[in-house]
């Protein structure tokens, strides 16, 4: 049996070169902290800025990145309850208008948190990206958001059981925009879950994972760590025992009850 493949993303190794020779970020060097020097601003609000990435580094794409906060050590897990909600509508408002140019195949939403989520700069950000020829979504279906349920209030919160990567995945799903504020609270407190509590604190890094899929808005969190070499290899995902799920969604249950009430 033959599978079609999809070309994948070219990457500009020139522009990475000239991104890489401005040395590695510091608080003092940090170029989301030097505001005044930033340039292509997309939209504004407060602190959270939306502009297009300096160092483009794919081919037939546009990429662009969203300044959190002026807070060079904030993130998700430890902003205020307010603060979360204005990122996260800010984040969507900017995601959704990209989606609605049709300008692009697909456009992907996604954040990277701490030293193994594939990120390059601490200062909290998320990057939006169009892209002109790749359907981002191909490998996607609505099985990978599908699994153990924690959560269906308005807003649905599951941990898959059959993940994209593995072994534990999170969902929070609701249908409509005017339900951000709701997903905002429920991923801050998964992401203070993997951060504090999660195999007692081992976890120090993350990726939040937007997708728009089925009429339905998801973010996908999913805790980093070495990745699998059957995933790496094979594309093979692993998840955990049911058992095991289970017991992490009776855990992230309790935790939501206490701090969301």
């Amino acid at each position: 049996m033959i599978h079609e493949i999809e070309n994948p993303l070219v990457f500009n190794s020139d522009v990475n070169s000239v991104k890489y020779e401005k040395g590695q970020e510091t608080h003092q060097t940090c170029p989301f902290c030097e505001v005044e020097q930033l340039t292509d601003l997309l939209r504004t609000s407060g602190h959270k800025i939306w502009l297009k990435n300096k160092y483009a580094t794919l081919e037939d794409a546009l990429m662009t990145v969203i300044i959190e906060s002026d807070k060079h050590l904030g993130d998700v897990s430890v902003y205020s309850k307010e603060e979360n909600r204005s990122v996260f509508q800010f984040a969507f408002d900017c995601w959704d208008e990209l989606i609605a140019s049709k300008h692009y195949r697909s456009v992907l939403m996604f954040k990277n948190f701490g030293p193994r989520s594939g990120g390059t700069l601490r200062h909290p950000h998320m990057q939006i990206v169009g892209l002109k020829e790749v359907d981002g979504y191909q490998h996607i279906s609505k099985e990978h958001f599908e699994g153990v349920e924690i959560k269906k209030n308005g807003v649905t919160i599951t941990i898959s059981t059959h993940p994209i990567m593995g072994f534990v995945e999170f969902n929070v799903i609701i249908h409509q925009l005017d339900q951000v504020e709701t997903l905002a609270d429920d991923v801050q407190v998964i992401t203070q879950y993997l951060l504090n509590d999660y195999l007692n604190g081992r976890c120090d890094s993350y990726n939040l994972f937007f997708h728009h899929l089925d009429n339905q808005y998801i973010c996908k969190v999913v805790p980093r760590f070495i990745t699998s070499p059957y995933y790496i290899g094979y594309k093979i995902s692993q998840v955990n025992q049911l058992k095991k799920l289970k017991e992490i969604a009776s855990e992230l249950s309790e935790k939501l009850k206490r701090d969301l009430g």
